[in-house]
């Protein structure tokens, strides 16, 4: 359409010059004594046309003419942010190639044509970020080659170059070179450092992914537990870990606080650190309630913690392992001398309910014979003796046989429940 507008409008100005200059009879004299010249009116028109034109393209060759320094100066300044481009791109590639030697010497080379270009009075849009990638690409390197001196001071040049003021480097700039900073300190397993060179991030960035990650391993590596557990909750809401990854950090994070605790009030409040989910992890909950037991706390305290756990074992059997309910059953063994009337309801009730449990079936003996019932203790000891695969709860309920043996003075069931708790212990 555009084109057959351009024709039409061509047509038109070639019947108007025709109109004008076909039936035009003016005509112009120049007097140069003592010459006269007569010309035409359309002569005169096409030699004025004529002298435009020529005397543009005669301007327009001055110009370029004129112009050739500055376009051969800027040639040369091209070729160099090219060199340099090109010098910077090399490190990066050879650094990825993981050779460290030929990266450093690129990126140096790519700092010495910066300067270069700058010593020409060349402007370049990015120049703070290319001077701060090289300095970072050259610090890289020498990490790698255990080069520390050199690192440290390139780092030092890149913070510098990041925070100049004036400088046309991004925020961006200076939190990657904190970044990695961080990440040096780490490898060098200078977890206070890699902390506080976080801690010079803004607050945004602080919970960026990279950065959580990089706090997380320096916690657990500066024994921060807590400070640990908090980052690797906010990385599990980032998603920055698979559903099973982040119960699995989670719950070895809780469990090690918990083993942090050496009385019963840090216990308490290292419990109460958790959410509550991260309670109702079984893990969490048994070790938290061993742990109890093991500092002489409170077992009522340590049942509470149990309960959901027990539930979750009664509802869906098949939602705990074999160990976590040989962990469970060992828990609530230990504190069967304190053990109330709701407890010993469900551990009945649950065996009653699921009667080849060998593991109820312990765990029910084991409550009627602290409450002197020792014909049923007898009885389910005997039945959870036959079944029993953990071999300690097995050696267990043998020597609680030969125990009731004894106190009904039948040395014979004594000796045989004796001897095949020993069989246990020693297969």
């Amino acid at each position: 359409m555009r084109a057959a507008l351009w024709l039409l409008a061509l047509f038109g100005i070639a019947a108007a010059v025709a109109l004008f200059a076909g039936n035009n009879q003016g005509t112009i004299t120049v007097f140069w004594p003592p010459w006269r010249v007569d010309l035409s009116l359309n002569l005169t028109l096409l030699l004025l046309l004529a002298a435009f034109v020529f005397l543009h393209l005669a301007l327009r060759g001055l110009s370029a003419l004129f112009s050739l320094p500055k376009q051969a100066r800027q040639w040369r300044l091209q070729q160099k942010e090219r060199a340099l481009h090109a010098s910077l791109l090399d490190a990066a590639v050879q650094l990825l190639a993981g050779r460290f030697s030929r990266a450093r010497k690129a990126a140096l080379a790519a700092l010495v044509q910066e300067r270069a270009l700058a010593a020409l009075d060349a402007r370049l849009p990015a120049a703070p970020q290319v001077r701060v990638m090289a300095h970072l690409l050259a610090a890289e390197s020498a990490q790698s080659l255990q080069d520390k001196p050199a690192r440290d001071a390139h780092l030092q040049q890149a913070l510098n170059e990041s925070a100049e003021r004036g400088a046309m480097s991004t925020p961006e700039t200076r939190e990657g070179v904190q970044l990695r900073a961080a990440r040096w300190a780490l490898d060098d397993r200078d977890a206070p450092g890699a902390l506080a060179r976080l801690e010079e991030l803004p607050h945004g960035a602080q919970r960026r992914t990279l950065a959580l990650r990089i706090r997380l391993k320096a916690a657990r590596q500066d024994r921060r537990t807590l400070e640990a557990l908090e980052t690797a909750r906010l990385l599990a809401k980032h998603r920055a870990f698979s559903d099973s990854g982040a119960q699995s950090i989670v719950r070895g994070l809780a469990t090690e606080l918990l083993s942090g605790a050496y009385d019963p009030a840090q216990l308490l409040r290292a419990w109460n650190e958790f959410e509550t989910t991260e309670r109702e992890i079984p893990e969490v909950a048994i070790h938290a309630a061993q742990r109890m037991v093991t500092l002489r706390g409170d077992l009522s305290v340590a049942r509470a913690w149990l309960l959901p756990v027990w539930e979750r074992m009664i509802q869906q059997p098949q939602s705990l392992g074999e160990s976590l309910r040989v962990k469970l059953v060992r828990a609530l063994e230990a504190g069967l001398d304190s053990v109330d009337a709701d407890w010993l309801s469900r551990i009945e009730s649950a065996q009653r309910n699921n009667p080849r449990d060998a593991n109820l079936q312990y765990l029910a003996g084991m409550a009627c014979m602290k409450r002197q019932l020792w014909g049923k203790a007898q009885q389910l000891l005997t039945q959870a003796g036959l079944g029993l695969q953990d071999a300690n709860l097995h050696r267990r309920a043998w020597q609680a046989l030969a125990q009731l043996a004894e106190a009904r003075d039948d040395a014979d069931q004594a000796s045989a429940a004796w001897k095949r708790a020993a069989q246990t212990e020693n297969p």
